[in-house]
């Protein structure tokens, strides 16, 4: 399938529902430390609901870890300032989005070592400034389940 990676998330509803968004559409979730919040924090539970135990969730320690771990994968980063919309890109099986925390997005550190290419966004009008984690989360993950036919669907 694809894999969905959090960089750093802060809110644990958010994390929670994307477990769950997770769960839903078979990608392998990516969550890179630290984290705003506990594993066991009663908010992440209550919205991710029971599909914590559905979903193929690995937790990284820090960044370099995570890039290592996708060694040979395209990596997508989600940002505001992304060079194209996240419909053009043609996925492929095993590519990861990247997303950055709730609060400030990715790091320019982070961002600025992706070629231009790599760099998505999602359209909005002019006068918005970003949308919900979760939110963002699932309208690309859903973008690129479906380029990949929906495979494992009912």
């Amino acid at each position: 399938m694809f894999h969905i990676a959090l960089y750093e998330p802060v809110m644990p509803q958010n994390t929670g529902a994307i477990i769950r968004l997770a769960a839903n559409c078979g990608a392998h979730l990516h969550l890179i430390e630290p984290l705003g919040f506990s594993m066991d924090e009663k908010s992440l539970r209550r919205a991710s609901l029971d599909y914590r135990d559905l979903a193929n969730v690995t937790i990284h320690p820090d960044y370099p870890t995570f890039l290592a771990a996708m060694a040979g994968k395209r990596i997508f980063a989600l940002t505001t300032k992304g060079s194209r919309p996240h419909t053009e890109p043609c996925y492929q099986a095993d590519d990861v989005l990247l997303f950055g925390p709730e609060t400030s997005g990715l790091p320019d550190a982070v961002r600025s070592a992706f070629d231009g290419d790599f760099r998505i966004r999602i359209p909005m009008m002019p006068q918005a400034r970003s949308l919900n984690l979760a939110n963002a989360t699932s309208i690309c993950a859903y973008e690129v389940w479906r380029q990949l036919g929906f495979e494992g669907a009912l």
